[in-house]
């Protein structure tokens, strides 16, 4: 019993001792930490005094004393002029570096400078390890090259390598020999140089074989071009003596098919000669390809009619050549880095492997690390065009072929692209047919030319003043320079009357450029009619399409019969050129639309081909009938992506630039092109089709191609009062209704009733009148009639 008490006692003695002893410890922690919390406070006014004194201060003081470093060091080491100090310090750093204590001084001021600017951290240890080794391994070099006796005192040293010299290049000539120790450390010196510089070995060899291309090539490449011109002068005389003796004694009824004789070539080459704002020496060898090649190709395919008559294309001296600019390559690479660095800093890993310098943007070819999404990448795009000051980019995700994503970033100048300089290139050679068109050249730099024989026709589109009218007034002048009026005939519609008109009396014309919309649909009928005379022909002769015919024809197979008088020709290939159709879906939709449905559904196989440009890319304007049977399309910028998507069924066009950035989308491919499109100057355009007129000072139009001029017709084409009486009441009455149904868009007869005061039979009648004018559609039960007639089109009635 007394042990029991004994032990209660012992267990509550326990308790009551641990009681305060768990109080007195949560007293003093919370006592210190209350002593923590309030120290810092009392001493943090006085931190924060400091450090708002020096923030944003701390580069600028480093600059000064670096850069007052560099300068007295400067004054001791080249000058001597830093008193005893300054004697200890040079005596001290030659015995420590020997000659390169004379790198001392540039080194601590371009610190200085580098503090000055604000560089950033990574930087300037990247600098200082890169000025490291290159000061080491160059004192390795200078030890290695004074040989032993540069480490028998203080002024061999100070005359070599100093101290680390000798340490550095002792070991490494002692272990490897003298010129393995002068390779090693020259490889040394070679990377930390690689490593100040920001450039890589491809990047460097790249620019050494451009800088010696330029310097020996263009050379070699002169003394070529001389040879060649010396060489064919001697030819080039006797074919033309030959020519000229050919032309005096001919008898023959049936000349040459179109003459591009070596005159017309010496010809083009003397007016290079001409002072122009490029330099003709370079051009000699090109200028010729515009005039040589592509009759070869031509006289199998379209040559002229042997009663035409000769022709000569004219010299290519008439267009001038852009300047060629100088790529910025360290530019370049300072963007891609940008672009690298942007991508990373969102979370993206990407690699740059190769970069495409066109002449409105740069293409950077960026891999995926792995794990990384593309939709990632698209989804930053413009996070992308702020990381590089760019008004807008273009990413291509990913490019076709290639396992990369494309982002394309407007360069920071332009280069222009003239179509002399596509008229001269060695894709001239190659693209010899008469309807080769040049359009304009790709981001890599090469010339585009588009075939239209085998398009066969094509839409522009595009907002005002994006190059729409320069891309059409060069595809209509690389025509001229490459076909003559018995190859191709051309049918200018320009009812803006403002862009065609230089291209009057053009012996290429089937009939002046036609600027009234009603006389437009004209010549557009006149082209379907015109196509199916040529069906009939090909039929009758059995040939499937134009090319077969002509080359009959030129092989004089096709002949009439006995009995028949009637006399065959060769197809010309026709080209019609659009260049607002707008304008004319306004005045007469559906005509015009069944015409161009019409011509571009058959007309391939018989030589004609449409080109059809507009400002307002809409559903109104570009229609679904239209965009079926025209497959090629050219975009120009654009304001949105419905825009572009009514242009090429895609977006992209409202990322262009502008000043005839392009997207071209040819027939055979559903991938869109980007190209800078060409300019023409109008003084040029003016020199060609003079040209022309010289040879032809009288031209015949083909007549009836516009037609006569019929009354105010509407979309259906049929007169807006027919069916109505004489009396003039009820056509004033017929009007008043068409213009109640356009302007309210509605087509009720209720509506009619009301606003016109009628009764319910004259107003269904006159709603019967307005559907067979198609301006209603047909009655869909009690619902409004749909109205086919816009406000617009209303009006230009």
């Amino acid at each position: 019993m007394p042990e029991r008490i004994r032990a209660s006692l012992l267990a509550f003695g326990v308790m009551a001792a641990k009681k305060p002893a768990a109080k007195k410890p949560a007293s003093r922690t919370k006592s210190a930490s209350e002593d923590e919390v309030s120290k810092p406070t009392k001493r943090e006014p006085r931190q924060s005094e400091v450090r708002q004194a020096i923030d944003g201060r701390q580069s600028e003081f480093s600059a000064i004393a670096f850069i007052l470093l560099g300068i007295i060091v400067g004054l001791a080491v080249y000058l001597r002029l830093a008193g005893p100090v300054g004697r200890g310090a040079d005596t001290a750093l030659g015995c420590l570096l020997g000659l390169g204590r004379y790198a001392l001084p540039p080194i601590f001021v371009a610190v200085g400078l580098s503090h000055l600017r604000g560089d950033e951290s990574p930087n300037r240890m990247k600098l200082a390890l890169g000025w490291g080794g290159v000061v080491l391994a160059s004192l390795g070099i200078l030890h290695v090259v004074k040989g032993p006796d540069a480490f028998t005192g203080v002024a061999a040293l100070g005359g070599a390598g100093g101290w680390l010299g000798a340490l550095l290049g002792q070991i490494l000539g002692s272990a490897v020999g003298a010129i393995a120790a002068v390779l090693i450390l020259t490889a040394i010196c070679l990377g930390c140089s690689l490593l100040i510089t920001s450039l890589s070995l491809k990047d460097t060899a790249i620019k050494i074989s451009e800088i010696s291309g330029k310097v020996f090539g263009g050379a070699s490449s002169r003394m070529r071009s001389a040879a060649q011109n010396l060489s064919t002068l001697s030819t080039d005389k006797q074919d033309q003596q030959n020519v000229d003796e050919v032309d005096d004694d001919e008898s023959d009824p049936t000349p040459p098919m179109f003459v591009v004789e070596p005159e017309d070539r010496r010809a083009a080459e003397v007016e290079v000669d001409e002072p122009e704002p490029v330099k003709p020496e370079r051009k000699k060898p090109t200028a010729e390809v515009v005039t040589d090649e592509p009759h070869t190709q031509g006289q199998l395919d379209t040559g002229p009619s042997p009663k035409k008559g000769s022709w000569k294309l004219p010299p290519a001296s008439f267009l001038v050549r852009s300047s060629k600019q100088a790529i910025d390559q360290a530019e370049v690479d300072q963007r891609g880095r940008d672009l690298e660095e942007a991508l990373r800093a969102h979370g993206v890993d990407v690699r740059l492997v190769d970069k495409t310098v066109g002449p409105t943007v740069t293409r950077f070819e960026l891999e995926l690390g792995s794990g990384v999404k593309v939709a990632r990448v698209t989804s930053l795009q413009k996070d992308i065009a702020y990381a590089m000051a760019a008004t807008d980019v273009r990413i291509l995700a990913p490019i076709p072929g290639k396992s990369a994503i494309g982002i394309e970033v407007p360069n920071k100048t332009r280069q222009l692209v003239s179509l002399g300089d596509l008229m001269a290139s060695n894709e001239s050679k190659v693209a010899n047919h008469p309807l080769d068109v040049a359009m304009g050249k790709d981001i890599a730099g090469r010339s585009v030319f588009l075939n239209l024989a085998t398009t066969p026709h094509l839409l522009i589109a595009g907002a005002t003043g994006a190059g729409k009218s320069s891309g059409i007034n060069c595809i209509i002048t690389s025509i001229l320079m490459r076909a003559t009026p018995d190859q191709v005939k051309l049918i200018l519609i320009d009812p803006k009357q403002v862009e065609m008109g230089q291209y009057a009396r053009l012996p290429h014309l089937l009939t002046q450029p036609v600027t009234n919309p009603k006389k437009a649909a004209n010549a557009l009928a006149w082209a379907v009619k015109e196509m199916e005379k040529r069906y009939d022909l090909l039929f009758e002769m059995g040939y499937r399409d134009i090319t077969g015919f002509n080359a009959a024809f030129d092989r004089g197979e096709i002949k009439a019969g006995v009995s028949s008088d009637r006399e065959f020709e060769r197809m010309h290939y026709i080209v019609v050129v659009v260049d607002e159709l707008n304008d004319l879906m306004m005045v007469a939709a559906r005509d015009v639309e069944e015409s161009i449905t019409r011509i571009a559904q058959k007309a391939r196989a018989v030589g004609i081909h449409l080109i059809v440009a507009t400002q307002r890319p809409s559903v109104n304007v570009i229609t679904g009938v239209i965009k079926a049977n025209v497959p090629a399309r050219a975009a120009f910028a654009v304001s949105s992506q419905m825009d572009s998507r009514v242009i090429l069924d895609q977006i992209g066009a409202e990322k262009l630039v502008g000043k005839g950035d392009m997207l071209l989308l040819p027939g055979n491919s559903s991938v869109a092109q980007r190209i800078q499109g060409c300019w023409v100057d109008e003084e040029e355009v003016r020199k060609v089709v003079a040209f022309w007129r010289d040879q032809s000072p009288t031209v015949q139009y083909v007549s009836g191609v516009e037609g006569e001029e019929s009354s105010s017709s509407n979309a259906g084409g049929h007169s807006i009062t027919d069916g109505v009486g004489d009396d003039a009441s009820d056509e004033a009455l017929l009007k008043r209704a068409m213009e109640l149904v356009v302007r309210s868009q509605m087509g009720s007869t209720s509506m009619l009733q009301r606003k016109l005061g009628v009764g319910f039979a004259r107003a269904g009648r006159l709603m019967d009148l307005l559907e067979q004018n198609g301006i209603v559609g047909p009655s869909i039960g009690s619902k409004a009639r749909e109205v086919l007639m816009t406000i617009e089109e209303f009006e230009a009635l």
